[in-house]
């Protein structure tokens, strides 16, 4: 045999050996996960036994959402973690829709994450079609090597199922980190997945995403486009390890609209910092934070440009705000929404900071909590921001009554009023900077006991 041949046939050994030992990886995997399964002295509790929906969530339940042409959904018990309830759902879309996302910026993100990145930036073939998986229960991070492979396994299976592309198929993970995920118990619902999707079951995926929630969160818009309307739906999760830079939540808005992926991406991407980069729970940063936007191209209406595409661009920031909101309202333990206005700073970035530190600070949740009208603690909290600020030059207002203005305590406080407005559900703290024209408004919640209960036993 020639010396090429005989280097030709390593390489290939060398390949196969390689797939053969991949395989041989996720075959232990998935039965040290079934081994794990069937010894545990107990099943896990549902999770949402006994759970009482957020006092903040909004009257009347789950909106009614417009179907979008191109979009179909359904979701299925997986048992990933969660018994007695769905934990997995699977959006199919459309030949030629175009998808754009952003995600979170941490640098332990999940395999999904990284894995939906890589193929969002490759180019995708117009007559493609795409599909959405997901699941609740864990998170498929800090998993190693195993994350990826759990991520192929489900996305090449949804792929095989549907017809399309592997690179087309994008994945989200919520739940747990650093357990392994059990991809089997995914991959072997597929088939009924693919079989119970229907373009009016997005309440369902909304409700299998959820994990600490205590309600599913929904938003819709229509506008009317040049030859037809224009529908706008979208869905998300999210409760705890909320902050900016996307917090640990699950989004997913579907559009019938026609608009090309590059025109799509910079919509979106101009929206996220004053929506969910504009809410916080806890302060904390999610491995797995997602958000994809998809256009079917489906509506009878003309191509966005011009007018209609700024009257989409309206449209679909208040889709992201009402979700952004929603996602606080459901904030772990919340019993107050809190809309922290930021005026008169000396730049934008300063609007920010003093904002954050505001909606970030345990001493202002707790006083919220405790419906206590302490603006020392709002001092507090813009002192240490790093933020340009002059005592002197500060004014702060809960709602409407000025608390605080010139440096101190204003002439006109009223510890009657300013205790009586605390008993809303919800509240306003505004801050004038009295050094520029900058602006920010971001929204939090109060900081309750509830909070601790519902982390202290997280994996239990």
């Amino acid at each position: 045999m020639a010396k090429t041949d005989w280097k030709t046939t390593a390489k290939k050994l060398k390949k196969r050996l390689k797939v053969l030992k991949s395989e041989l990886e996720l075959r232990v995997h998935d039965a040290a996960a079934v081994v794990a399964a069937t010894t545990a002295p107990s099943a896990p509790a549902p999770v949402k036994a006994g759970k009482k929906v957020s006092p903040l969530a909004p009257k009347g339940g789950f909106p009614k959402l417009p179907t979008i042409a191109g979009a179909e959904f359904s979701a299925v018990e997986a048992g990933v973690k969660y018994l007695n309830r769905k934990d997995v759902m699977l959006v199919r879309l459309a030949a030629g829709t175009a998808i754009a996302g952003v995600f979170t910026k941490s640098t332990t993100r999940a395999a999904c994450v990284l894995d939906c990145q890589a193929k969002l930036a490759q180019k995708a073939p117009l007559d493609a079609g795409a599909a959405i998986i997901v699941n609740s229960g864990n998170s498929n991070a800090f998993t190693g090597a195993l994350g990826q492979q759990s991520v192929d396994a489900v996305t090449g299976g949804v792929a095989e199922a549907l017809g399309i592309p592997a690179n087309r198929v994008f994945s989200s993970s919520t739940g747990v980190i650093g357990e392994p995920l059990p991809h089997h118990r995914i991959t072997a619902v597929i088939p009924d997945l693919v079989a119970g999707l229907k373009a009016d079951a997005v309440d369902m995926a909304a409700a299998a995403i959820m994990t600490t929630d205590t309600f599913a969160k929904g938003a819709a818009a229509t506008i009317q486009g040049d030859g037809g309307e224009i529908h706008i739906s979208g869905i998300a999760k999210g409760s705890g390890m909320i902050a900016p830079d996307m917090a640990t939540m699950l989004v997913y808005i579907f559009t019938d609209a026609k608009i090309s992926q590059n025109m799509l991406q910079k919509m979106l991407s101009r929206n996220v910092d004053s929506t969910f980069n504009a809410i916080t729970v806890d302060s904390d940063t999610s491995t797995s934070d997602a958000l994809l936007l998809c256009a079917t191209g489906q509506s009878p209406a003309a191509p966005l440009k011009g007018a209609k595409a700024k009257a989409f661009e309206t449209a679909l920031h208040g889709v992201m705000l009402d979700l952004a909101k929603q996602v606080t309202r459901d904030g772990e333990g919340a019993t107050k929404l809190v809309e922290v206005q930021i005026t008169g700073a000396a730049t934008d970035h300063d609007a920010h900071l003093a904002a954050m530190a505001i909606a970030n600070s345990p001493l202002v949740k707790t006083a919220v909590a405790g419906e206590d009208a302490n603006w020392g603690r709002v001092v507090m909290a813009i002192g240490k921001s790093g933020a340009l600020a002059e005592r002197d030059k500060l004014s702060i207002r809960f709602g409407d009554l000025v608390v605080a203005k010139n440096g101190w305590r204003s002439p006109d406080y009223s510890e009657d009023a300013t205790s009586a407005y605390m008993k809303n559900d919800e509240l306003v703290i505004g801050v004038d900077m009295g050094m520029g024209k900058a602006k920010k408004t971001v929204w939090t919640c109060d900081l309750t006991h509830g909070y601790i209960d519902i982390n202290a036993d997280y994996r239990s």
